[in-house]
């Protein structure tokens, strides 16, 4: 038997991945970021075919990432993470910077940039492994601190995408885990749902808080969603 609650004990970090192949380009969060060899540097990252983004880095060989602060902005991480290159331009509103390959580098909420040329692809299913060399890195903030998945689903209550290495059908998962019934609203854009016995401490809501008595410009802590967009489902 495979207990997938065992897969969260692993480290991860939490990086915004970015490539450009021409006119086209995309980003996405991820948490397969990691070094593979100190000399040359090199790091693999794993992206899932149905990202547009491994499209274009499969077409360019090349990507950015941005490794992303602890208190990094819901609105980018629900904006990367959550949405589709195909569908919007990601990077409207966003600081970018231009490096050595020519991918664009989210500077937003990045405490750490680097650059990598692909150097192997290896096909995982439905995922693509790049192995890159690192060409140029860049420490921006030697003082904060790197988000982790770890926090990002124990505080900030997030939710793997679909498209996520980490992702578990959360229908199987609670089949599994039997938890009660009871109301609560969800995202429908990232999947969190508010629990109002558990609030949501990291934006000043406490414990006990009924959802309609949230404030108006409340948003989802996960993906900025507004509260109006949110519904009711029973869990």
């Amino acid at each position: 038997m495979i207990n997938p609650e065992a897969f969260f004990k692993i480290s991860y970090g939490l990086y915004l991945v970015s490539s450009a192949n021409g006119t086209r380009r995309s980003g996405y969060i991820s948490n397969t970021v990691f070094q593979v060899t100190a000399e040359p540097p090199q790091f693999a990252i794993a992206c899932s075919k149905n990202n547009y983004t491994s499209e274009i880095i499969s077409a360019a060989g090349k990507f950015a990432v941005s490794v992303l602060k602890m208190d990094a902005g819901a609105s980018l991480i629900g904006t990367f993470g959550y949405r589709s290159g195909r569908e919007s331009d990601k990077f409207a509103g966003m600081v970018l910077k231009t490096g050595v390959t020519g991918a664009p580098i989210v500077m937003n909420d990045a405490l750490a940039i680097m650059e990598c040329t692909v150097v192997q692809t290896i096909d995982l299913g439905t995922h693509l492994l790049y192995i890159a060399k690192v060409e140029a890195a860049e420490l921006i903030d030697p003082g904060a601190e790197p988000l982790t998945y770890a926090h990002y689903r124990s505080v900030r209550k997030g939710k793997a995408p679909k498209n996520a290495p980490t992702y578990i059908d959360p229908e199987k998962l609670e089949a599994r885990l039997k938890q009660p019934r009871y109301p609560s609203y969800y995202c429908p854009a990232c999947g969190y749902v508010y629990v109002p016995a558990n609030g949501d401490e990291a934006s000043g809501i406490p414990p006990g808080t009924r959802f309609e008595d949230l404030p108006d410009d409340w948003v989802c802590p996960v993906c900025g969603t507004p509260k109006e967009d949110f519904v009711i489902k029973t869990i």
